[in-house]
């Protein structure tokens, strides 16, 4: 690649991404409130659900931790508390795989669910296809790279993926850097910036709602139906309630 592309991929993009990231999801917030949800469809299959939601869920939660460690924790920190290379990068690429195979085995029954369901399939949104898309290109992308480091050697991506990725919160990345990574490493970076590009706009802002007033909400009130249709008084007081 050249200056200028490298420069947009690994400066622009970046930035671009979070930029549609943050005003997607205040815009999905304002105007389709209701639509923040994960359109669950539980009640048309449950059978194959019961058992690919865990597996993709639980995966997904190691993938997520796996990558905030190898991109946010910078190598002095690993090796001041303890942790030779040797064992970190042992450790990754275990604990990496069989997350990343979990995840990939949870996401391909979801879509077998989807796509064999009739009012599943019906029930989904064009975005939500392009997303299912874009999340699997992503995990096969990133088990892709696991793969490769352990079958052709180790590549320390702590030396180029992440201090671009830590570069881009103070403004400073270091294209170079990661320009210096192989092929598989970038291709799983880009298609990570897509996946978080359509982020607000499918299934997956779930990921954002959160029922923290719940624990404030007033009480449902029910009222007895022989009260309500007539019938005689009732004999006992309804205690006092929000």
């Amino acid at each position: 690649m050249n200056g200028w592309t490298e420069t947009a991929l690994w400066i622009v993009t970046p930035y671009a991404t979070l930029l549609i990231f943050v005003l997607g999801l205040v815009w999905r917030f304002r105007y389709d409130r209701f639509g923040w949800t994960t359109r669950s469809s539980q009640l048309y299959e449950h059978q194959l659900l019961r058992i690919a939601s865990p597996v993709f869920h639980f995966g997904l939660l190691f993938v997520i931790v796996g990558h905030v460690v190898g991109l946010l924790v910078p190598e002095r920190w690993t090796r001041a508390v303890g942790i030779t290379e040797a064992t970190y990068h042992m450790s990754a690429l275990v604990v990496g795989a069989i997350a990343g195979i979990c995840t990939l085995a949870g996401i391909a029954l979801l879509i077998y669910r989807r796509r064999t369901t009739g009012p599943v399939f019906m029930a989904t949104t064009r975005n939500d296809k392009a997303m299912y898309v874009v999340l699997t290109a992503a995990i096969l992308a990133g088990l892709l790279t696991t793969l490769l480091t352990s079958a052709f050697g180790e590549h320390d991506y702590r030396h180029t993926v992440s201090p671009w990725f830590r570069g881009i919160f103070v403004f400073q990345p270091d294209a170079a850097a990661i320009s210096a990574a192989p092929w598989p490493y970038k291709l799983h970076t880009a298609i990570g910036m897509l996946l978080f590009a359509i982020f607000p706009f499918t299934r997956l802002v779930h990921a954002f709602a959160a029922p923290l007033t719940y624990p404030f909400r007033p009480y449902i009130v029910y009222r007895s139906r022989s009260a309500t249709a007539g019938g005689p008084p009732l004999t006992r007081r309804a205690p006092r309630g929000w």
